[in-house]
């Protein structure tokens, strides 16, 4: 049963309960929620030994180490055949790496045990050497004390207890899954996908402390996987052609660069009728050139003595007496530069696909993903049922018990806040519902530039989206702008149709042209109607938009244009005032001077993101937006190019400094308090982010004006974790999860810092993810209840769309900056230092 409060409390003094004086919530009804999260009834306080794994081949060295399956089946081949001698049966796990763990102690702190294996794999017989030697010696009472808050300890320096019990429990998974790091799949309920690839169901798993307890958390998970069987068969699949003689004559560079990518560091099998048995190697490279001209010297076993220059397709024919099918493909490189034909080769079982998935693949993908929370929270139960991880002998030989139910703790609902519009509305004001509402009478608060010099360019087909059925939907939005307060000056822009496969950027600028303008006037704006959802398209036109026309675009898909909406159009209307400097709504002035004590305040946000993987060459860029008004309203952005992968936002400082001038210039005010959400920081970065960070912004101030020191409160924000919250009864929504303002701060928190767990959303389909909120520094002493309440109401506050939104906005502009950023730059080649734009 649900329990409720039916009386809501204002903000406070924080109440101070649990380890580390944690502060904690009062604010709103009460309720409890079921988390993915088990707790763990026992766990050592004692030592675990560390050691260092050296695995040694009985002839030679690795040159790289093999995957990860292959050394711990190597490894846990060895624990069979030493556990009952030399480990004294002792268990131990093992991270395929380079680090074991184990409860007890195998041999002296300066001393090493060697352990002799003989592995058989596909038939070959491999001798290693197992080396093990004592690196450290891990206190796990430290767990307590952490999450105690009865000693001075880092979350850093309780790592080591819990990737040794990670291992403990993912030593068990592996036997019954394919594990990768912390999360484990089955094939059981795989779905093909295009591309030569399948989508495979799995769950993550890992120890996680609480206040006051350990826990064990466990939530969905979902991948993508190569498909095994024939390359072939994969390979016309990916180049969407029926049969691979289709491709005789057509490989260009671009496709060969392609299918290298997708193949390199693949474990393959060959296998023909001239090998006995099927053959196991790992894809280095494709040839340039098809079989039946790629050569090599070779020297006939029956003409010794006489090399001779011949082609890979003529060796094969000569030596095993098989003529290629398809000679005019590429082969494999393997080891030593071997090259084998595609045609025999089959790709192995239980390869995980690491790169770039197209549009078709993400969307089965996220389709896959989808599902609701209760056949989500079904699913966790199965699998604690099926492993039973409570009674398996190596979780027990490091000390584990766990509970086999989902913990359930307390959480709270925030009220919404009221949303105001222009006073000239019908409807001035509302409090939203469900984290909802729509634009029927309503004005915007405040409009943007009148629009005077536009045109559409539509880049769909004349046929399908004709003449009139434009002029149509032109009318409905012209009408939908004058209806929420935003003035249309020209009603009858001029309509360009464009080529989507030219040049857009041509294109554009025929549109730009077509304008009626004035003499010392610019283009306005683009209203682009697309032929798809096609991404390409899209980012192409927001390029040239942004780096050649120095034009705004709206963009919007031809569906919509042949059914015109006047909801649809008002959204879109939103969206051309805010970028036409308009303010669209906001919180009412006397509720924000009352959460911000009537102070100044300059709202920061903070992302970096990274190149993909394999994109090493390329930057990491970090995006700054910081408010410019008074009420958290408009923004502005700076970007700035950091090494690749680097975490660290260099020229803060200098950031900051431009912020601060910003705000002044917006409102001749210096703000008296700065609020700093910084996103894409991991838990174990905090101190190094926060620390360094927070100085930069300090010295930014002092050098803006001598002995100026305004409140700073820094915010970490995570968004990608595994952390979910099921509702219990009814306190759901429709779609089975937390209502909008469900937040918890208690139980699965993080021990001795004030943080909390935040839905601000109302979601669509599937599971919700709550953003995590941890408050690094407070120079303001907001009370728990304060910042909580700031953070969700801020979330009403985006710009462009009639919902509240599941990150703070400050964060929500900061990602689509660097997002638009990267597709902006990056992807073109363009080098850039740092760009400044207001929003």
């Amino acid at each position: 049963m649900s329990q409720r409060s039916s009386s809501v409390q204002r903000p406070g003094a924080l109440a101070v309960q649990g380890g580390g004086g944690k502060a904690y919530g009062t604010l709103g009804r009460r309720l409890k929620v079921f988390a993915n999260y088990v707790e763990i009834k026992k766990y050592p306080e004692g030592e675990i030994y560390q050691y260092d794994v050296v695995v040694k081949p009985e002839r030679g060295d690795f040159k790289k180490l093999p995957p990860p399956a292959y050394m711990r089946s190597v490894f846990d081949a060895a624990m069979g055949q030493h556990r009952q001698g030399k480990l004294k049966g002792t268990a131990m796990v093992y991270d395929a790496r380079k680090i074991a763990y184990a409860p007890k102690r195998i041999c002296g702190p300066q001393e090493s045990l060697d352990l002799d294996i003989s592995f058989n794999d596909e038939g070959r017989t491999e001798n290693y050497i197992i080396r093990l030697r004592e690196a450290a010696v891990v206190n796990t009472s430290i767990l307590t004390e952490f999450m105690t808050g009865r000693g001075n300890v880092d979350v850093g320096e309780i790592q080591a207890a819990i990737n040794a019990l990670d291992l403990a429990i993912g030593s068990v998974l592996h036997l019954e899954m394919i594990g990768f790091n912390r999360s484990f799949f089955t094939r059981a309920q795989s779905q093909p996908t295009s591309g030569g690839l399948e989508l495979w169901r799995g769950f993550s798993f890992s120890i996680r402390p609480g206040i006051d307890r350990l826990y064990l958390n466990v939530n969905t998970a979902v991948t993508a996987m190569y498909t095994p069987g024939s390359l072939l068969d994969a390979l016309t699949s990916i180049l969407n052609v029926r049969d691979a003689q289709q491709l005789r004559g057509k490989l260009s560079v671009q496709t060969l660069r392609e299918m290298g990518t997708f193949l390199r560091g693949l474990v393959m099998f060959i296998r023909h009728r001239g090998l006995q048995g099927r053959r196991k190697f790992a894809v280095r490279g494709v040839t340039s050139k098809g079989l039946d001209q790629e050569s090599f010297d070779w020297e006939d076993p029956d003409k010794p003595g006489s090399p001779e220059n011949i082609t890979v397709a003529q060796y094969y024919l000569r030596r095993y007496n098989i003529k290629l099918s398809y000679p005019f493909l590429p082969g494999l490189v393997g080891r030593k530069n071997s090259v084998f034909p595609i045609e025999f080769c089959e790709i192995g079982e239980n390869q995980r696909y690491k790169g770039h998935l197209d549009e078709n693949q993400t969307a089965d993908m996220v389709k896959f993903a989808c599902q609701r929370p209760g056949e989500n929270m079904s699913r966790i139960r199965q699998v604690l049922g099926q492993t039973d991880l409570g009674n398996q002998p190596v979780v027990k030989a490091f000390g584990l018990s766990l509970h086999n139910e989902l913990a359930e703790v307390d959480a709270r609902v925030l009220a919404a806040p009221t949303v105001n519009y222009s006073p000239s509305s019908r409807e001035a004001s509302l409090v939203p519902q469900n984290g909802a509402w729509n634009m029927r009478d309503k004005r915007v608060m405040k409009p943007g530039e009148t629009l005077g010099y536009w045109a559409v360019l539509v880049l769909a087909n004349r046929q399908h989206v004709n003449d009139n059925a434009v002029q149509r939907f032109v009318t409905t939005l012209v009408d939908a702008c004058k209806n929420t307060g935003y003035a249309i000056k020209d009603p009858q822009p001029p309509i360009v149709y464009g080529n989507p496969h030219a040049d857009i950027a041509r294109e554009m600028m025929r549109a730009c042209k077509s304008i009626r303008l004035k003499p010392n006037t610019a283009p306005q704006l683009l209203l682009v109607i697309l032929p798809s959802t096609n991404t390409q398209v899209y980012q192409t036109v927001k390029n040239c938009a942004y780096t050649t026309l120095g034009v705004h675009t709206q963009c919007m898909q031809s569906k919509h244009a042949l059914r015109p909406n006047l909801q649809y159009c008002a959204n879109l209307c939103l969206k051309i005032n805010a970028k036409l400097g308009g303010v669209n709504q906001g919180l009412p002035n006397a509720h924000m001077e009352t959460m911000l004590r009537k102070k100044p305040t300059l709202f920061l946000g903070c992302d970096v993101t990274h190149p993909a993987p394999g994109e090493q060459h390329k930057p990491s860029i970090a995006s700054v937006v910081g408010s410019t008004d008074f009420l958290g309203l408009r923004y502005a952005a700076t970007l700035i190019q950091l090494p690749s992968r680097q975490e660290m936002v260099d020229k803060m400082q200098e950031v900051v400094v431009r912020h601060l001038k910003l705000f002044y210039k917006g409102t001749r005010t210096k703000p008296a308090r700065i609020v700093f959400y910084r996103d894409g920081v991991s838990e174990t970065q905090f101190n190094q982010v926060r620390d360094r960070e927070l100085i930069e912004i300090q010295r930014a101030c002092a050098s803006v004006e001598n002995g100026y020191k305004p409140e700073i409160t820094f915010l970490a924000v995570l968004k990608r974790h595994n952390t979910r919250f099921f509702p219990m009864g009814r306190d759901g929504d429709k779609s089975g999860n937390c209502v909008p303002g469900t937040i918890v701060d208690r139980s699965v928190t993080m021990p001795g810092i004030t943080d909390f767990y935040l839905f601000a959303h109302a979601a669509i389909q599937g599971t919700s993810r709550p953003t995590h909120y941890y408050v690094l520094h407070d120079d303001a002493n907001f009370s728990a209840d304060a910042i909580q309440q700031l953070t969700y109401h801020l979330c009403y506050t985006y710009a462009i769309c009639t919902r509240s939104v599941s990150l703070v906005p400050p964060v929500y502009y900061a990602h689509r900056v660097a997002d638009r950023a990267r597709c902006h730059l990056v992807d073109m080649g363009v080098g850039f230092e740092e760009a400044t734009s207001l929003s």
